[in-house]
C-alpha cells in the first residue's frame, strides 16, 4: 500500500486536507488519534470518524511485530511481517535511530550480503516504510531514519521519496536524518537532483568499496554500470547542492580491498570532497571465504587516510551477538524446516547505520559555517 492510496481513502471518506494531515501525523507518529489539542469529535466529519477505525486497523497491519532481538550494545533487530506472509526486517539503534528495509529481497546480489540470496521477491510500499517507522516508535523514540535494511532504495524510488517526503515533514524527522543508502543509480541522483525546494531532500550514504571498476562489478555484481569515478561525482553534486555530506561505505575484505593501492585510490576520488569515508571489517562466516583484515591494520589504513586529508572513521560492528544482521531474521524463519547453511553477516553494522545518522549533522553545520 502507498501513501496516496490512504489519502485517497481518507479523502472518500469526506476527509479535508487538513483532516488527512492530522491523521497521517498521529499514524507517522505513533500517537493516538484521540490526542492533539482537539478532540476527533470536535474536529474530524462524523463520515471520517465513522469509517476511521476500520482503515486505521487496516493500516496498523501493514507492519507488525514477528520477534524482537534486542543486543547488548543498544540495538533491538525487529522481525516485521507485511501482507500477503512476507516478511522484512528493521533495525532500532542507540541514540534514537532506526534502519529501515524498502524492499523484500534485493536484485543487487552483493556477495557478502544475505538480502539478495534470493533475488528481489516484492517491493515494500511507501505506506509500509512509514509503518516500520510507526511500529518502531511503539517501542522506543525515533528521530533518525536510515534506508540501509533489507533492498536496494534506487530501485523503488517512488514509494522510499513518497515515505521520506512524509517522514521529513509529518513524521517530525530532520531532513539530514533521513538517510538514502545506495549501491549508485542514475536514476535515483537525476531524482534526487530534481526534487523541487519544497520537498524533502534525504542525506545521501553511497556503497563504495572499492576504487577499481571491475573489481566493484564483482563485488556488486547487478549493481547499475557506474564506475567509482561516476559515484563519485554524481554524490559530490548532490552534497554541494544539499550541504550534506556523502557518506561511503567501505567493507574490509583481506586481500581483497585493503591493499595501499585502494587506499591511493580513496584519496584520488575522495581529496577535497565533501565526504566521510567508513572503513567496515566484514565479519567473518565459515560458510563464505572473505576474511577481515586484522584491527590493527585496519586503524592502520584509517590513520593513513586521515593523514592524505581524508575524513575516515573505522567502525565497530554492533549487534552481532544475536545474530540477526540484515536479512538473516527473514532466512532463520524461513529455514527452520529446512536446516539451511549457515548466512552471511551483512555488508552494514548497526554502528555504522549510527554513525551515518549521527555524523551528516555536525559535518552540514561545519560546512555552514565555512569549515
Amino acid at each position: 500500500m502507498r501513501i496516496k492510496h490512504i489519502r485517497q481513502r481518507l479523502a472518500d471518506l469526506g476527509a479535508k486536507p487538513v483532516h488527512i494531515q492530522r491523521v497521517l501525523r498521529l499514524w507517522a507518529q505513533a500517537l493516538p488519534q484521540e490526542g492533539g489539542k482537539r478532540r476527533p469529535e470536535d474536529f474530524l466529519p462524523q463520515s471520517v470518524r465513522e469509517g476511521l477505525d476500520a482503515l486505521l486497523a487496516e493500516v496498523g497491519g501493514l507492519a507488525t511485530l514477528r520477534s524482537a532481538h534486542p543486543g547488548a550494545d543498544g540495538s533491538e533487530r525487529l522481525l516485521v511481517g507485511l501482507s500477503g506472509g512476507q516478511t522484512c526486517e528493521s533495525v532500532l539503534l542507540p541514540r534514537d535511530g532506526l534502519c529501515v528495509s524498502s524492499q523484500v529481497g534485493c536484485a543487487v546480489g552483493c556477495v557478502f550480503c544475505m538480502t539478495g540470496q534470493d533475488g528481489l521477491l516484492r517491493q515494500i510500499g511507501s505506506a509500509e516504510i512509514v509503518a516500520q517507522v510507526a511500529l518502531a516508535r511503539t517501542r522506543r523514540p525515533v528521530k533518525k531514519v536510515v534506508f540501509m535494511g533489507m533492498g536496494e532504495p534506487s530501485h523503488n524510488l517512488d514509494n522510499v521519496l513518497e515515505a521520506i517526503d512524509l517522514l521529513g515533514t509529518l513524521g517530525n524527522i530532520g531532513h539530514k536524518n533521513l538517510v538514502f543508502s545506495t549501491v549508485g543509480d542514475p536514476r535515483a541522483f537525476e531524482r534526487l537532483l530534481s526534487l523541487p525546494a519544497d520537498r524533502v531532500k534525504p542525506a545521501l550514504a553511497l556503497s563504495l568499496h572499492s576504487t577499481r571498476a571491475e573489481l566493484r562489478a564483482r563485488l556488486l555484481p547487478r549493481a547499475a554500470p557506474m564506475t567509482p569515478e561516476e559515484l563519485v561525482d554524481a554524490g559530490e553534486r548532490y552534497a554541494r547542492a544539499t550541504g550534506y555530506p556523502i557518506q561511503y561505505q567501505w567493507t574490509l575484505l583481506e586481500g581483497i580491498n585493503d591493499s595501499e593501492a585502494e587506499m591511493e585510490g580513496i584519496v584520488r576520488l575522495l581529496h577535497g570532497k565533501y565526504a566521510l569515508m567508513n572503513l567496515i571489517p566484514y565479519n567473518e562466516v565459515d560458510a563464505l571465504d572473505f576474511k577481515r583484515p586484522s584491527w590493527e591494520r585496519a586503524a592502520e589504513m584509517a590513520r593513513w587516510l586521515h593523514r592524505r586529508g581524508i575524513l575516515t572513521k573505522l567502525r565497530h560492528s554492533a549487534g552481532q551477538d544475536v545474530d540477526g544482521g540484515c536479512g538473516q531474521l527473514r532466512a532463520r524463519e524461513s529455514a527452520r524446516p529446512a536446516h539451511r547453511k549457515p548466512v552471511p553477516i551483512p555488508l552494514v553494522s548497526a554502528d555504522t547505520l549510527r554513525a551515518v545518522a549521527d555524523s551528516v549533522q555536525p559535518l552540514a553545520d561545519r560546512a555552514r559555517e565555512g569549515g
